[in-house]
């Protein structure tokens, strides 16, 4: 591909490559997982700087860059793809921490065997999140969507020997994955309201969010997104998902996957930002996520799972600033979490990996074996807490400042959340790293290698860099995303903004923090033995809908799938029945006209009568002999209708069938049971009831169908080009032959199918009396 065509696709290609990359991940790892790993995470980070240098400009200069490429022309569906301030802070996390957190598991899973298999899954990914940053268009946007379903349940149930890690990965695809089908609907209602399915489109409409249907939309939208970003009531999957490696967890949800719904709100604030609805969908949720999140890390030991509450926790706020419209406190706290989160989780991997501990309790003073993870893990800690002078600092007074600016409670409530998140990051990273006698479940705990530090180290300066100098940050990233949330607005990041409400109540949260660290040990077991939560929370509903789901479909196999062909027949008449037989009966123009075909003539009414006689006569005797010869009667009786309205092609197939399927019968007939009476008379009535309302509504749909020509009859153009295309005088054989010849190759290979089945049987039969399997 040339360079220019290569550069006006650069966004697809980008997309296209990190799928590319999963594909030969396999291939690549059978020559060791340290070096394949190695050089597949060169990949995300040269489409990142090649992105950067092609649109880097255009997007810090105010305007956006766009690709259109045609998907599917007939539904005016292209493949349409946006870069802009947003999407640019989004890639830059998806490919920048990518890059790192596949480095780091090219020594963390060094010596799996199906290191390949995680290298695939976890590139996969990358691809499908790229793809949701970059889409332009919501039908493409939801299929990258559901691609991260898909692929971060592989993901964390890649141990899925263990039962938790299947259940964990089941629980997330079903609650992400129900979520992105309402998602899809409210999709399909701003498309149409809007009249494009272009993003871009969309945002450029004015008055999106005062048109009838835009509250439906926001509703069904903003659902699928607090699936995906674990929003209350939908939380609970993101914490059980911890049971994925801790790659897994450090990628998918301190940086990605989880921050796909807040990416979508923050996407649509311009078009529905000022709808009446998004400050009380989103600030109401945001806040009880936000606080319910804290507070549940609070009572965790697990290290991981400290990680995952906190995450929630800062879900919560993101959506909570969105919801406030404070776009710049939401893009920068975005990038604050990304930073220090992304870094702890890769920590709580080499404390996994290097000293076999996952509970706070199980180990304490491994800085002497692991100084450089200790020393970047208290920067990142440090940064979660809120300290100056790091980037968590800045981010933690905006959050209290804005939700002051909105109500008191609201930047009092953030100030609480900080303060619990404070305590667990001074529990987690100073009693495992600094307090107390170096101890570990492993016997030997020693330092990672270099490429597990790349991560947290690269993290950790990103924190102190953007603390020192917020500048960098907000002209580079921050101020360019923030305008595509909400064009016009204007950062102004500081370390210091002097003594005011929100440094008093940040250091308040602090000091509250520090009293917390030393009563935690003792407090701790108790909430924990505390099961409330568990008992009668979401996840217990969870459970129960699980459960609930089970037993119905247990019912509904039991009475649906009885094995009885009569059975199967039977329901779907009666479904047809009721779902056509209802729009027939509602409709007041149904339009049945006695006349539509003319008087029948003396002949076929004849010949009508015979073949009702011949089907009432093959139900009612006990004969098979009877019943074969009736069965002829009526097919022999088709026929002659064939011959009288003139289409003996027709009537001479009919006779062959009839003739070859009465005499198979009739070689047969000697070798089939004697008839039974298997169902009783009530049940013949109904069945006879039923088919004869079936037939009587196969009638009317016909004489609808024949009586109400929407279009001209094919008929003259198959008569027209019959000699000249398909060089024929048999309309019908051109037709068979030519004009449809892909379902008469169809229908050939079913019967040849059929035949080499039928071969086989035959076959094995011989074979089998060979053997003297058979006994007569």
């Amino acid at each position: 591909m040339p360079a220019a065509e290569a550069a006006t696709h650069a966004m697809l290609i980008a997309t296209l490559a990190c799928f590319a990359a999963a594909a030969v991940a396999p291939w690549l790892l059978r020559a060791g997982a340290p070096r394949g790993g190695m050089l597949l995470a060169v990949l995300p980070l040269g489409l990142l700087v090649w992105l950067l240098s092609l649109h880097g400009g255009t997007v810090l200069d105010g305007t956006a860059a766009l690709e259109s490429l045609p998907w599917m022309p007939g539904l005016q569906v292209a493949a349409d793809f946006r870069f802009d301030g947003l999407s640019m802070l989004m890639s830059t996390l998806v490919l920048g921490i990518g890059s790192m957190v596949v480095a780091y598991s090219s020594r963390y899973m060094a010596g799996d065997d199906r290191a390949g298999r995680f290298f695939c899954y976890l590139l996969g990914f990358m691809g499908a999140m790229l793809g949701v940053v970059l889409a332009d268009n919501l039908l493409l946007l939801f299929v990258f969507w559901e691609l991260t379903s898909i692929t971060s349940f592989m993901l964390i149930g890649y141990e899925h020997e263990s039962e938790k890690s299947r259940a964990a990965a089941l629980q997330g695809l079903i609650v992400t994955v129900a979520g992105g089908l309402v998602m899809l609907a409210g999709m399909v209602v701003l498309g149409e309201l809007a009249g494009s399915y272009r993003i871009s489109d969309i945002l450029a409409t004015d008055d999106l969010h005062t048109r009838p249907g835009a509250g439906l939309a926001l509703a069904l939208v903003v659902i699928g997104c607090f699936t995906k970003s674990a929003q209350f009531p939908f939380h609970f999957w993101l914490p059980n998902a911890m049971a994925a490696p801790s790659p897994v967890s450090a990628y998918l949800h301190s940086a990605t996957m989880v921050k796909a719904g807040v990416y979508l709100l923050a996407r649509l604030h311009p078009a529905l930002g000022e709808h009446a609805h998004w400050f009380w969908w989103l600030v109401p949720a945001g806040a009880v996520t936000m606080l319910l999140g804290s507070a549940m890390a609070f009572r965790s030991s697990g290290v991981k799972r400290v990680l995952a509450y906190t995450t929630v926790m800062a879900l919560g706020t993101l959506t909570m600033l969105l919801g406030m419209g404070a776009a710049v406190a939401a893009v920068t706290f975005l990038l604050v979490h990304a930073l220090y989160k992304g870094a702890l989780f890769l920590v709580a991997g080499i404390v996994d990996h290097e000293a076999g501990a996952k509970d706070i309790r199980e180990a304490s003073g491994l800085a002497r074996a692991l100084p450089v993870t200790a020393a970047f893990a208290l920067i990142a800690a440090a940064s979660a807490a809120g300290l100056p002078p790091l980037f968590g600092f800045i981010g933690k007074e905006l959050l209290i400042e804005t939700g002051l600016h909105v109500h008191a409670l609201m930047g009092v409530a953030g100030a609480v959340a900080g303060g619990l998140v404070a305590v667990m990051m001074a529990t987690l990273v100073l009693r495992v790293f600094f307090l107390g006698p170096m101890q570990a479940p492993a016997a030997h705990p020693h330092e990672a290698p270099w490429p597990m530090l790349i991560g947290p180290v690269v993290l950790g300066i990103g924190s102190v860099t953007f603390g020192l100098m917020p500048h960098l940050a907000e002209s580079w990233l921050l101020q360019p995303a923030a305008g595509a949330v909400q064009p016009g607005a204007e950062s102004h990041l500081a370390l210091w903004h002097g003594f005011n409400l929100p440094l008093l109540l940040s250091a308040l949260s602090l000091t509250a923090a520090l009293l917390l660290f030393f009563a935690w040990p003792r407090w701790q077991p108790a909430l924990a033995a505390w099961s409330l939560p568990e008992r009668c929370g979401p996840e217990a509903g969870y459970g129960g809908l699980m459960r609930g789901l089970e037993a119905l479909a247990a019912r509904a196999t039991d009475g649906l799938q009885s094995g009885l062909l009569r059975s199967y027949v039977l329901t779907v008449m009666v479904v047809a029945l009721v779902f056509s037989g209802l729009t027939l009966v509602l409709r007041a123009d149904i339009g049945l006209s006695a006349s539509l075909f003319g008087a029948p003539g003396v002949v076929p009414g004849l010949i009508a009568v015979l073949v009702l006689v011949s089907a009432v006569a093959a139900l009612d005797t006990r004969s098979a002999l009877v019943s074969v010869i009736a069965l002829g009667a009526l097919g022999f009786g088709v026929a002659l209708l064939y011959v009288w309205y003139s289409a003996p092609d027709l009537a001479i197939t009919q006779v062959l069938i009839e003739t070859l399927t009465t005499i198979l019968l009739m070689l047969v007939i000697f070798r089939m049971p004697r008839f039974k009476r298997l169902s009783s008379r009530p049940a013949r009535l109904r069945d006879g009831a039923v088919s004869v309302a079936f037939a009587a509504l196969m009638t009317c749909l016909l004489w609808m169908v024949a009586g109400n020509r929407e279009f001209d009859s094919i008929s003259g153009w198959l008569l027209e080009h019959s000699v000249p295309d398909g060089h024929g005088r048999n309309v019908v054989n051109v037709i068979l032959v030519d004009f449809r010849a892909l379902d008469t190759l169809g229908e050939i290979f079913v019967l040849a199918l059929a035949a080499v089945g039928v071969y086989a049987l035959l076959r094995e039969r011989n074979v089998s009396k060979r053997d003297g399997r058979f006994a007569a």
